[in-house]
């Protein structure tokens, strides 16, 4: 009988002598064969802990995961009719994306949300927004998930008061809010308020929910966005579980039971192209979650499972060749449900550059039926369980991640460590080599770096009028106001104001002595007066703001008068490009022709990274800055969350050459032609505007008229872009291939 020197020979003369080991970007050696001896991971049975192999013993031969499409755009009302579409269709249940407005906390009449109203979600000002928006679907029988962060206490306060005006009970809703601050703060950046309000405010809404609302799901603990950022497995898995542990800890100093709360968490990962090491992935988070919860204490097995909802992942869709997204999406749906995920959204193919269409939506949610009625991964429980390979990933992904976990630790927690900018760095990092790994043609994506078509057919897309929902939203804020009690409620929004003032565990630990911070006892008439007061739950003083029918605007305002507002620059990492082009040829021609231009100005080109709007996402944006400086290139890292103004009274005091503006939340039409007119205004025509990120290719000839010189989607080349830049500013620079003299340059 062979043994495994034998097949190391064998191997050794087909591919003679050539080593077969893959280098992942976790760092890991994947050899080209496991056996027995590798699979050291604990195993354990379905249902039992560590549930590695899955939270319920009996999983999809029980019950299948459920199906759920993640949607929401322009107004309540279109969106009403797209969920009740989709539900007919086969839908199990409601994910709500909502319009970046919303997410930031600004009313739609906001001067600085003009280009954001209804573009990447629905736009939610006001309880009746919220009541639109679920007209005629029943909550107290329908699972709904709303992906919200930095507006959650107005979102979920409209969410339980629409509730009661359809004659449900705050008892009876069920489903999830995502209420997870800290992954913003690393990289989504839609957050309002800084990190320690942030964090009480996950708190109160933990506490309010596990008082009020036992089915609802207080946290969807997320590393999505971080997977959509570039973040490594390792990373991904580290940071999701330290931050749930995070939540965890807050709340039980907050005086709830570890046991009362644990089971309503949940979590949200990201599923990319990497098949058997997103399988590996979920397996790991639950055996991590199960160590973590065990360590604080819980006492109950369901405190220790790990529940999670999966997303296939919108980054590796492209815009190339855009219907290889549905084999994509499917590969990584196939993942989701072999790694056991307790629900899932499968992305549409045109979701690289637009919000999907009825066309493609159907797509994304018959795969999963596929999957579900005629694939036979729902007949039998943890079908990989015993594979090497997949052992062996789970117990080094366990290993590295726990690795990374101690260091968060070692400062304090995960609040600690996101103060430090050591994990935003890190996925940063991360990202860059991934890009550069892309274009270098190491990773190969089919149709965009191998086997490219000669020519692109155009998807038909949704486009949305930004301007004409607006325009609704405003009338609609106006109509809400005149009918309200305004007396009452602005008295709403200053006991909320009063409320994220307040020092609620200073409070609630003098009702429970009896005494003062020095130890004084307290008189009874006070104690009295505290007893009174004693609710400052942020979310239970919305509830009665939203009731009294307050503006989401109007509720963040009341508490960003207690919390201030947050913001941050950019600043992008250094020497990842420069390392992976050392030999490239291209790159070191587009190096030289940097200096070429530094030479002829006298200076360096100077490049403005622009991100106009309320998109926080900057994973584009950080990469073109990092590559670019790494080129040779001036790179200014604009802040986020700018108007057109800002960005172009900031280009006029760098006297930049170029601004890159970074659109991925489909506000391009309106904020590009703006800030254009607003440098000729200003007597700078000559400023080169470019535009890069999520771009429909039919919106590019619009953009060009109105004086975009150079457009980059999904799938551009970086040190391309680069030497596409080069052109503009007026050297020559010869086509990728050509080779040029440095007399030339």
């Amino acid at each position: 009988m062979a043994d495994i020197e034998d097949w190391k020979a064998l191997v050794d003369k087909e591919v003679k002598g050539r080593d077969l080991t893959w280098h992942t970007p976790e760092g890991f050696d994947i050899k080209p064969l496991y056996t027995s001896d590798d699979a050291t991971q604990e195993r354990g049975l379905p249902g039992f802990a560590p549930f590695t192999r899955g939270v319920k013993a009996s999983m999809y031969a029980g019950r299948p995961w459920t199906i759920r499409q993640y949607a929401g755009f322009s107004t309540a009302e279109e969106s009403n009719a797209f969920y009740r579409r989709n539900l007919a269709a086969g839908q199990k249940g409601l994910s709500v994306a909502f319009d970046l407005a919303t997410h930031r906390g600004y009313d739609s009449d906001h001067p600085r949300v003009v280009g954001d109203v209804g573009k990447a979600g629905v736009a939610i000002d006001t309880v009746r927004d919220m009541e639109i928006l679920f007209d005629q679907i029943p909550l107290d029988q329908m699972s709904v998930s709303m992906t919200m962060n930095g507006a959650v206490i107005p979102v979920l306060a409209f969410f339980i008061v629409a509730a009661e005006r359809q004659g449900v009970s705050q008892d009876k809703l069920d489903g999830t809010i995502q209420n997870d601050i800290l992954k913003e703060f690393m990289v989504r950046n839609t957050y309002i308020y800084p990190p320690e309000p942030s964090m009480r405010i996950v708190s109160d809404i933990i506490a309010y929910t596990s008082r009020n609302m036992p089915k609802f799901n207080s946290i969807s603990i997320s590393g999505y966005h971080m997977h959509e950022a570039g973040a490594t497995a390792v990373q991904e898995l580290a940071f999701t579980i330290a931050d749930g542990k995070e939540y965890a800890q807050r709340a039980m100093a907050a005086g709830l039971d570890i046991d009362a709360f644990a089971g309503r968490l949940s979590f949200f990962f990201g599923i990319g192209m990497n098949f058997f090491m997103e399988i590996a992935k979920l397996r790991a988070a639950r055996t991590l979650w199960y160590r973590v919860m065990d360590g604080l204490g819980a006492k109950q097995e369901r405190s220790k499972m790990l529940r999670t909802h999966c997303q296939t992942s919108g980054v590796s869709l492209q815009e190339q060749d855009p219907y290889n997204n549905v084999i994509r999406t499917t590969v990584e749906a196939m993942a989701a449900t072999l790694g056991g995920t307790q629900s899932l959204h499968t992305n549409a193919l045109d979701e690289a550059i637009a919000l999907p269409t009825d066309f493609s939506a159907r797509i994304a949610r018959n795969t999963q039926l596929v999957l579900q009625e005629e694939s036979g991964i729902c007949n039998v429980v943890d079908p990989l369980g015993g594979s090497y390979y997949i052992e062996a990933l789970t117990a080094k992904l366990v290993e590295e991640a726990e690795k990374l976990m101690a260091e968060v630790d070692a400062v304090g927690g995960m609040t600690a460590y996101v103060g430090t900018g050591k994990p935003k760095a890190a996925i940063e990092e991360a990202a860059a080599h991934k890009q550069a790994s892309v274009d270098k043609g190491e990773t190969v994506i089919v149709g965009v770096n191998k086997y490219r078509l000669a020519k692109e057919e155009h998807l038909e897309t949704l486009e949305v009028d930004n301007h004409a929902v607006r325009e609704a939203q405003i009338a609609r804020i106006r109509a809400v106001k005149d009918a309200r009690d305004e007396a009452a409620c602005q008295a709403a929004l200053k006991a909320l104001t009063e409320a994220a003032a307040a020092s609620p565990n200073a409070q609630s630990e003098a009702l429970r002595t009896g005494r003062d911070e020095r130890g004084i006892p307290l008189p009874p008439s006070v104690l009295a007066e505290m007893e009174r007061q004693a609710d400052v739950n942020l979310l239970a003083r919305a509830v009665e703001a939203a009731r009294h029918d307050a503006t989401l605007g109007e509720i963040s305002a009341a508490m960003e008068a207690a919390f201030g507002r947050y913001d941050t620059v950019p600043r992008p990492v250094k020497g990842v490009y420069s390392s992976a082009y050392a030999e490239d040829a291209r790159y070191q021609q587009v190096t030289r022709g940097v200096e070429a231009v530094e030479n002829r100005l006298g200076r360096k080109p100077r490049i403005l990274i622009a991100k106009m709007g309320q998109d926080g996402h900057d994973r584009g944006a950080n990469v073109i800055a990092s590559a670019f400086a790494d080129m040779g290139f001036d790179v200014i890292a604009g802040p986020l969350f700018q108007t057109p103004k800002e960005t172009a009274a900031l280009a006029l005091q760098k006297q930049v050459d170029v601004v890159g503006a970074s659109s991925l939340a489909a506000g391009h039409k309106t904020l590009i032609p703006e800030l254009i007119n607003l440098l000729r205004d200003a007597g700078r025509p000559d400023i080169k505007v470019t535009a890069g990120g999520v771009i429909p290719p039919q919106d590019y000839d619009f953009l060009r008229e109105k004086g975009v010189q150079g457009i980059y989607g999904p799938g551009s080349n970086v040190v391309e872009c680069a030497a596409d830049i080069l052109r503009l500013l007026g050297h020559n620079m010869p086509p990728a291939g050509e080779e040029v003299s440095e007399a030339a340059e």
